[in-house]
Formats: C-alpha cells, sequence, structure tokens
C-alpha cells in the first residue's frame, strides 16, 4: 500500500466525539485521577466539599457522611439546598443541571459563593457519571424534592420493598425528566441535600475502598478549618448495620490555631502566633455575556490570609496549606509566598542581631554564615490558609494553587505580621522571639557544623585518629557491612569490653555515667555536652535535619549497659539522643540494645561429664530453669552468680553472651510509628512531671526490686 493510500484510509468517520458525561466515563483519571482507592476517596471528597462550602457561606452548620454496609455513600448538610427551580437555557431543574452538566455550578462568579472549594463544576456531575446509582433529595420550601441516575442518566428505579439498591431495575426518562416532588421537608429542617451513591464496578477497581482512617483525619482537620461545624461520620460497614455501626463526631471553635497545637508533637518554643491580612489584586477573566459569549473582562478579587505557626523543640517540619479549606500537599503560589516571607523576615531580624546571638553574616566572605530554608523550617508547624473567589489550581485535584497573584500577598501580610510580632515590647512576647531566634541560629550553626565535619571527617587509620576523641577504641576495618560501635556504659565496662572484643570490626566508646536529657535540653545545650558530642562526632553523619545516613562510620551501633535500673536509665537517655537527633539511624533498623545476662547458672554434669554453663535474663526464666533441672534430677553449683554489672563479668563471659555475633542476643530499636514514639518519649523524658508520676505510680508493682543496685 502506497503512502498515499494510507493517509486517505484516515478520515473524518474515525474521530469520536464525546458529549456529556460520556467524556468522563472513557477516561475517568482526567477528571479523578485514578480509578483505584485514591479516586474513589476524591469522588467522596467533591460531594463533602460541596456541603462544606455552604458552611463556608454560613449556610450550613452540620454535615453528616454515612458509609452504608452495602458499599454506598451517604452525605448530607442542612444548607440551602441545590437549586429546584428551572434553568433558563437549558429548560432542566437546576438539580439535574449540576448533575449532568460539565462546568456548571454556582461557583463562576455568579455571587452565591464568595469562596469555595469547588471550582471547576464538574464536581457533582463527575461523581454522578461514575456511579452505578446516584439518588439526590433537596428540602427547600417546605417540600422534598428527589432525583435518581443511573451511570449520569436521570430516571426512575423500581426498588420494591428492599430498600434502594444499585441493581434495581431501571426506566430512562423518555421525553422529558422528571424532579418529582416526594414529600414534605422534615420539621426543623427546612432546608438541606441528601446525596446517596454506588460508585460504578464498571469504572473503579475491584480493591477500591473507602479509607475509614483518612475520612476520619479530613473530617476531623475540615471541622478545624471551619469554626463551629458540626461533622459526623458515619460507618456501618464493619458493624454490618445500624446496631453495631461506628460513629465519631467533630467540632471545633479554636480554628487553625487549635489546629496547629493539633498537629505539633513536639514541645513548644513559642506559643501558636496567629498572622491575619488580606489583599486585593485584578485578573483577567473570562465571562459568558447575555448572548452566551465568553468575552475577557477584567474583575478585582480579594484574597483573606490567615497563618497559625508554632516552633518546637524538635527539627521536623509541618506545613499544611489550604485553599478556601481544599488541601494543597504539593504547595503552590501561597506556600512559595509564606517560605519567601518568612526567611526574609528572619534573615534581617537575625543580622540585626548579629553581635548579641553571636552569628556572622559575612557575604563573600569565607567562614561567613547562611541562613537557609532548612534552617527557619526546623521544628516549625504552620497552617496557612487563604481564601479568594476563583482560585486557579493546576489540575482537577487541587494540589496545586497556580494564582499567581497570591504569593505576593501572603508574603507581604507574613512580612507585616511576623516582624511586629517579633519586634514586639511585651515581656512574653520578648521572651518567645528570642527563644525561636536562638532555635533558628542553633539550627544553622548544626547544619554549618555537620557541613564542615562531612567535608574533613574520613575514616581515620590508627596513626590519623587524633581527630577523634581519644576515649574511642576504634577498630581496623572500614567494611560499614561489618563494622560495630558499643557505647559501653564506664570505664570498668570499657576493660572488659577490650578483652572481649573482636577489634577487626568492634569498636567500642565509653561514655561517663548518665548523658544530657536531650528531650528537655536545647540544640546548644546537647552540642556543648562533652557525651553527647563525642558520639555525634564518633557516628560522624551530623544531626537533625543535616544527618547523614549515608556518612555513618559503622553498620550498627549498640547500646551495652548494665542490666539493672541504672543501666535502662542510661539506655533511655541514649535512645532518646538517637530519637531526637539521628533519627534515620533509628529508622535503617542499625540501632541495638545489647542484652547481657542476669544470672549465671553452672550446671553439674553426671559422672565424668563436664560442668554446663547456662544464662538467664530473667527472675522468671532463672526460676523456671531452676524447676526444669529439678525435675530431670540434675545439680547446679550452690551460689548462683548474679550479674550487677558488665563490669563483673570476664572476658570471656562478656564475649560469650553480648559480643560474639555467633552467639549474642540484640534487640533491634525500631520506630512503627513515629508520632507514637514521640509520645512515650515525652512521657518518659519530658518537662511535665504529673505524667511520668502517673506512669510510675502504675507500673510500681510490676518492678523487680532484684534489679535496684543499691
Amino acid at each position: 500500500m502506497r503512502a498515499g493510500d494510507r493517509d486517505d484510509a484516515y478520515t473524518a468517520r474515525h474521530l469520536s466525539v464525546l458529549e456529556g458525561l460520556e467524556a468522563v466515563r472513557k477516561r475517568p483519571g482526567m477528571y479523578i485521577g485514578s480509578t483505584d482507592s485514591r479516586g474513589l476517596m476524591h469522588c467522596l471528597w467533591e460531594v463533602i466539599d460541596n456541603a462544606v462550602d455552604e458552611a463556608l457561606g454560613g449556610h450550613a452548620t452540620r454535615i453528616e457522611v454515612l458509609l452504608h454496609a452495602d458499599g454506598s455513600v451517604e452525605v448530607r448538610d442542612d444548607g440551602r439546598g441545590i437549586p429546584v427551580d428551572t434553568e433558563q437555557k437549558t429548560g432542566l431543574s437546576g438539580v439535574e443541571v449540576v448533575f449532568t452538566k460539565l462546568h456548571a455550578g454556582g461557583k463562576f462568579g455568579g455571587g452565591s459563593y464568595a469562596a469555595s472549594g469547588g471550582l471547576h463544576g464538574v464536581g457533582a456531575s463527575v461523581v454522578n457519571a461514575l456511579s452505578a446509582r446516584l439518588d439526590v433529595e433537596v428540602d427547600r420550601g417546605g417540600r422534598t424534592h428527589a432525583m435518581s441516575f443511573r451511570r449520569g442518566e436521570p430516571g426512575v428505579f423500581d426498588d420494591g420493598d428492599g430498600g434502594p439498591r444499585a441493581d434495581a431495575p431501571f426506566s430512562p426518562f423518555q421525553e422529558s425528566s422528571e424532579l418529582r416532588v416526594s414529600g414534605r421537608a422534615r420539621k426543623g429542617a427546612p432546608s438541606g441535600t441528601r446525596i446517596r451513591y454506588w460508585a460504578d464496578p464498571q469504572v473503579f477497581l475491584p480493591t477500591a475502598t473507602f479509607a475509614h482512617d483518612e475520612l476520619v483525619a479530613r473530617a476531623r482537620q475540615t471541622a478545624f478549618l471551619v469554626p463551629g461545624l458540626h461533622l459526623v461520620l458515619v460507618d456501618e460497614r464493619e458493624g454490618g448495620g445500624e446496631d453495631q455501626r461506628r460513629v465519631e463526631e467533630f467540632r471545633f471553635d479554636g480554628g487553625i490555631a487549635e489546629f496547629a497545637d493539633h498537629l505539633a508533637t513536639d514541645p513548644p518554643v513559642s506559643d501558636v502566633w496567629r498572622l491575619q491580612g488580606s489583599g486585593r489584586f485584578t485578573e483577567t477573566v473570562p465571562v459568558l455575556d447575555a448572548l452566551g459569549h465568553l468575552e475577557p473582562t477584567e474583575v478585582e478579587r480579594e484574597c483573606l490570609v490567615d497563618v497559625a505557626l508554632r516552633w518546637g523543640t524538635g527539627y521536623d517540619t509541618a506545613v499544611r496549606s489550604f485553599v478556601n479549606i481544599i488541601a494543597t500537599p504539593k504547595g503552590g503560589t501561597h506556600v512559595a509566598g509564606f517560605e519567601a516571607a518568612l526567611q526574609k523576615v528572619l534573615k534581617k531580624v537575625i543580622e540585626d542581631n548579629a553581635r548579641k546571638l553571636k552569628v556572622n553574616f559575612a557575604p563573600g566572605r569565607q567562614g561567613g554564615d547562611k541562613l537557609e530554608r532548612d534552617d527557619v523550617m526546623a521544628g516549625l508547624t504552620a497552617v496557612l490558609t487563604v481564601r479568594l473567589a476563583e482560585p486557579q489550581f493546576e489540575g482537577q485535584t487541587k494540589e496545586v494553587l497556580g494564582t499567581a497573584a497570591v504569593r505576593g500577598i501572603v508574603s507581604r501580610v507574613v512580612e507585616r505580621e511576623l516582624a511586629a510580632r517579633l519586634a514586639s515590647t511585651r515581656r512574653e512576647d520578648k521572651a518567645q522571639s528570642a527563644a525561636v531566634l536562638e532555635k533558628v541560629v542553633s539550627e544553622m550553626k548544626s547544619r554549618i557544623s555537620a557541613r564542615l565535619h562531612r567535608e574533613t571527617q574520613r575514616r581515620k587509620s590508627a596513626l590519623e585518629s587524633s581527630s577523634l576523641p581519644p576515649k574511642l577504641k576504634d577498630c581496623r576495618s572500614s567494611d560499614n557491612d561489618r563494622t560495630e560501635l558499643f557505647i559501653v556504659e564506664g570505664d570498668s565496662a570499657l576493660g572488659t569490653g577490650m578483652r572481649a572484643r573482636q577489634s577487626e570490626y568492634q569498636a567500642l566508646l565509653p561514655i561517663r555515667g548518665k548523658i544530657l536529657n536531650v528531650q528537655k535540653a536545647s540544640l546548644a545545650d546537647m552540642l556543648g555536652n562533652a557525651e553527647c558530642a563525642a558520639i555525634l562526632q564518633v557516628i560522624g553523619a551530623g544531626s537533625g535535619r543535616s544527618f547523614d545516613l549515608e556518612a555513618a562510620r559503622y553498620g550498627r551501633v549498640i547500646v551495652m549497659t548494665d542490666a539493672d535500673v541504672d543501666g535502662a536509665h542510661i539506655r533511655t537517655l541514649l535512645l532518646t539522643l538517637f530519637f531526637r537527633y539521628m533519627r534515620p539511624l533509628v529508622e535503617a533498623g542499625r540501632v541495638f540494645a545489647a542484652v547481657p545476662p542476669l544470672h549465671r547458672v553452672e550446671v553439674l554434669g553426671a559422672g565424668r561429664r563436664p560442668a554446663e554453663v547456662v544464662y538467664t535474663y530473667s527472675e522468671a526464666e532463672l526460676s523456671g530453669l531452676l524447676r526444669d533441672l529439678e525435675k530431670k534430677g540434675r545439680r547446679w553449683k550452690p551460689g548462683i552468680q548474679r550479674y550487677k554489672g558488665l563490669g563483673e563479668m570476664d572476658a570471656d563471659q562478656l564475649a560469650e553472651t553480648t559480643m560474639d555475633p555467633t552467639r549474642r542476643t540484640l534487640r533491634r530499636v525500631r520506630i512503627e510509628d513515629a508520632a507514637a514514639a514521640e509520645r512515650v518519649f515525652e512521657l518518659l523524658m519530658g518537662g511535665e512531671v504529673a505524667p511520668r508520676r502517673d506512669f510510675i505510680v502504675e507500673g510500681a508493682a510490676d518492678l523487680d526490686r532484684e534489679r535496684i543496685d543499691a
């Protein structure tokens, strides 16, 4: 076939024109991102966000979300209700227009919504198109109006006596559709909307499900963002009906300040600061004229900015951004303006107080300090919200704000309000501002020190070990797959450990008693502590945000302390240091706790058989061993040795029980849930005494008094 023949074979009859909701069903990923659980949840957010928009406008105070046992989901609100009168251009009811026409709704500049989350006009219609069945009821004017759809087509389901179901017989409207009046509105609820839909199994994957935990988090988040809104979540799926359904309710009157407090997991350096303001801008948008033509029109917009932020003692950053209560997890122009203003203001204030803060801002000079974004963001928890009409998002999933003018407005508001807060002369404000500046400067100095350390630190040979702490007994190998660093308690354990170790790949670092409790101390105090500084220097990977796991000098770090209460306390202090400032090492599973034995039992052999040595690790294990030996008629040497410290062992015993990789037992330290781990460390090591006292009192009965080294 000639090329010309092939060209002639491709004609206009090969082109497909998808009309109405056909395009949504043909390419659902363009509208909801995917057809798995993420896309299923996105459909639910579209419906919920429409109800929340009513609350934002002051028209609704209660929203209920029900996950029914049959797989359907229902959203109810007490807002104004979808318009039920006839739309002039289409001749259809307002309900049918909203659910069957793409890019139709009350959020295109008609004055119905000053700020809303649903802005593309495709949310309700897309959900309808991707549903095997959708029922909507609207209460307006004292009457309840109802309509049903099957995959976007209006009609009537014949449900019979079994209640509504997706596979009920369906009859589409033939000539004209009808919004029927199904009854009178409920007393006490003159208006509102109820939408129930069944996701279409022809579109969504069989594994797609509504995620309860994600829904709870989103409901809680929305309640924070809309103060006074009462959100109710009912899940009937697991219980199998209304008798065992899970009900959770959320209402918060504190707004985003309360949200920031909820998100923060570390002890505070400052209170929650509220930065608020607004700005105006103009933009050119296409507007429909009287003839239905799009005309470019210049309109003036107002952008409201509200920020709640606080710094904590940790170094993790949690910044949540929202546009009209819609989360923007990938940021956008509002987040860019916020971060730029934050860095600009703090840089200027630190420069103005350089001598007091002992920093050297010397652009272009070697050794000059430079404030970077990570220094400012360390330990920051912030909630950023902007509200404006018709924001421009990148894509229907609304994960990135694209309105360019918002960046400048947010930047100006944050600059003005934050500068005023830092310059406040109130005693409380001055103390908190000083603490924040010290926190930021400490992070900057820590980052610079870590960078210099990484640039200069190399694996040292025996002749070059002078740059490391002299008390470190290093190993000869540089193979991180084999090397181990034992952090031991005191010089007595060091002496025994030196004789018990494999010097080829096992290094020893002694510490003097109990190190600094870094959960309470500041970053500067931690860096100034000799024991903490020695541990950081020996591991050689930096600390905090600048910690570089690849630069760690040892494959394993093993905490080897006595098997008593003091040893457990020292181990907890060391783990607190690793959790706070070297967390990637813990997350990688490279931190271990040695398990030294408590008892040494010498079992006498029968006849000429040699004696057998058995080690036990708890009182219960020792009692069980002795009972078993008695049953078997075996005897043991009187005077069972009870170890109160590693120094009481000889080198052979320590190697056999604790250091020899072929025979020892190690406990790997893991973080299954970082937030839960943070709460435990704060309970055990934080500044609040009362919760810790309660914890100790509750666990006092379980304490083995023999383990107290007194």
